[in-house]
């Protein structure tokens, strides 16, 4: 894993690091699915998402925002994420698993993605996030 719990007041705050945008946002799912629900997630459930945004920024917040809803209405808990964006168009296939209260229940609620300090940075070294959950 390239992420990394940062200390927060209130909320819980990341940091991941991929040399890919594609690499970027699939370290970001697997953030949150972390926080959800902790490190055991398999699965052979698959689920695809589109989505279009302005910039890099927003769509990766609502792209982490539309895996919530799919986890709370599906219950798919998310094992792995390939994602191919450009920053404003993203095509992802999500593969998990049904929730398993045994299993998926050692996390932390996360009730959305925040705008606050959320940023994605470039280098010859790949791309740096910094990301809040809601909790």
């Amino acid at each position: 894993m390239s992420f990394e719990e940062i200390p927060h007041t209130a909320d819980v705050r990341f940091r991941a690091r991929a040399p890919t945008l594609d690499g970027l946002f699939s370290e970001a799912v697997l953030a949150l699915m972390q926080v959800m629900y902790g490190p055991d997630r398999k699965g052979d459930v698959e689920r695809t998402v589109s989505l279009d945004a302005d910039d890099r920024e927003s769509l990766l917040r609502d792209f982490l925002s539309e895996i919530l809803f799919i986890s709370d209405a599906e219950g798919l808990v998310v094992s792995t994420a390939s994602v191919r964006t450009d920053g404003q168009h993203l095509a992802a296939t999500l593969t998990g698993e049904s929730f398993d209260p045994e299993r998926h229940s050692c996390g932390t609620e996360v009730k959305g993605i925040s705008y606050s300090g959320l940023c994605i940075k470039s280098d010859a070294n790949g791309y740096m996030l910094d990301i809040v959950f809601d909790v």
